[in-house]
């Protein structure tokens, strides 16, 4: 009969042997590729984000313009790509809602901001659509008293970049995943 420290031996062999068969299958996402085909970071690039169609001055307008900043620090890293082979189009819905009322005064002490995002992704040569898809963020604020005006427009504020911070993530992360897995 094996004692504990055999069979914990044999498990530890078992795991490592498993780790070395696997180690090779191992390739990061944005790594350089060796074979010449461009990588995740080239193909990220060459996506076009152009400006989200909201009327100039509009609450929308503002939050659109921050998401598509957000999207584009990500993908590119800095303002510009590549030459573009790729086209991104978003829409976006925002939503505010009141989830904690003060009894006594009737008004709200922490809201939730929220953004539903529909996007899709049109290869630029045929102009066909390759990739559509959904994404959503709600982010919590308080309101430090009705007396305090601009703390609440300022809470509000950073709650909208917050979620719109969220939805460049989850856009991207698909991005990502489309490019590298062409699903």
């Amino acid at each position: 009969m094996l004692s504990a420290k055999s069979r914990i031996a044999a498990r530890l062999m078992v795991v490592a042997t498993l780790a070395a068969l696997t180690a090779g299958c191992f390739q990061p996402m944005y790594a350089e590729r060796s074979d010449g085909k461009p990588g995740l970071r080239e193909k990220l690039q060459g996506v076009e984000v152009p400006p989200l169609e909201y009327p100039n001055a509009s609450p929308q307008a503002r939050v659109g313009v921050a998401i598509r900043n957000a999207l584009m620090f990500k993908m590119y890293g800095s303002a510009t790509g590549l030459p573009p082979t790729y086209q991104l189009k978003i829409r976006f819905n925002p939503s505010r809602t009141s989830l904690i009322v003060d009894p006594n005064t009737a008004l709200p002490t922490s809201e939730n901001y929220g953004i539903d995002a529909t996007y899709g992704l049109i290869e630029i040569a045929t102009g066909k659509q390759v990739l559509t898809g959904s994404t959503f963020s709600r982010v919590t604020y308080d309101i430090p008293g009705q007396m305090q005006r601009f703390a609440r427009a300022r809470a509000y504020r950073d709650a909208e970049d917050r979620a719109a911070g969220e939805i460049a993530d989850n856009i991207n992360t698909r991005l990502a995943s489309f490019f590298y897995a062409g699903t």
